[in-house]
């Protein structure tokens, strides 16, 4: 099956849940779709390059990448550049739940879209400065809405996921860690490799494969309830955990626990 059949598929399974959940005909652990191919088709739709900094210019230039104006929300990667890991995947997010919107998939307010445009936040303040925090920012808001599991097992992980490297054990002030959309595992020369699509050094969106050895840890996080956004007005206006990660350790097994994985 071609990817925009999958994509087309994904797309109405989730219309049908969205249409009998508040009736009571689904259950959230029943009716969990698969959106990964959509995730995917964002990435396909990305700018490739531009290189990569983390610098107030790269900041301010994932600001204006994503608007609301009269025609509805206009999300342009294209104007993300240079960029870096964190804003490359939150894009992808954004262009996938724009997707899911479009489609009559989910239906989020003017009001709920605000709050998930990026923009000048501290490190665990809103939506955006959750997904860019230290740790487990993406997972912790997955965990916190509702919108997907996360987990730590390379042998459940499916492309299309979103994925935290840690390339060390630390977690939190002194971490040194990615954030990437997981595509697969490969060999080469009979070493493992982990496939990946992000802003990268030094050039910026695309994909790129590491030796497995050279990653710590790893966080999935997988989209399986976008409809759970709604809950956006009772998201809390910070996340103390996530807050102060920039001054603090902690450990990856604190992270798990804070992201609601099992042990």
């Amino acid at each position: 099956m071609r990817l925009a059949d999958i994509e087309k598929t994904t797309v109405l399974s989730c219309v049908l849940k969205w249409l009998l959940f508040p009736f009571g005909m689904l259950t959230l652990a029943s009716a969990a779709a698969d959106f990964n191919p959509v995730v995917l088709r964002q990435i396909s739709l990305m700018p490739a390059g531009g290189g990569y900094a983390t610098t107030t210019a790269a900041h301010s230039a994932l600001s204006s990448s994503a608007s609301i104006g009269p025609a509805g929300v206009s999300i342009r990667p294209e104007s993300a550049i240079p960029s870096y890991c964190s804003g490359a995947t939150y894009l992808v997010f954004l262009k996938a739940i724009g997707v899911l919107q479009k489609s009559g998939s989910i239906r989020l307010t003017r009001s709920q879209w605000e709050a998930l445009l990026p923009a000048a936040m501290a490190d665990g303040h809103g939506v955006w400065g959750r997904w860019n925090a230290n740790g487990p920012g993406t997972a912790r808001l997955f965990h916190e809405l509702g919108i997907g599991r996360n987990f730590t097992s390379l042998a459940e992980a499916r492309a299309g996921d979103f994925l935290k490297i840690f390339w060390t054990d630390a977690v939190g002030k002194k971490e040194r860690g990615h954030s990437v959309v997981f595509l697969g595992t490969e060999s080469q020369d009979g070493v493992e490799h982990i496939r990946f699509w992000s802003s990268n050094k030094p050039g910026g969106y695309g994909e790129k494969s590491v030796p497995r050895s050279k990653i710590a840890r790893m966080l999935f996080s997988r989209l399986e309830f976008p409809e759970a956004l709604s809950r956006l007005e009772s998201l809390p206006r910070s996340d103390p955990y996530l807050a102060r990660l920039l001054r603090t350790e902690s450990s990856f097994r604190e992270a798990c626990k804070m992201s609601g994985v099992a042990p």
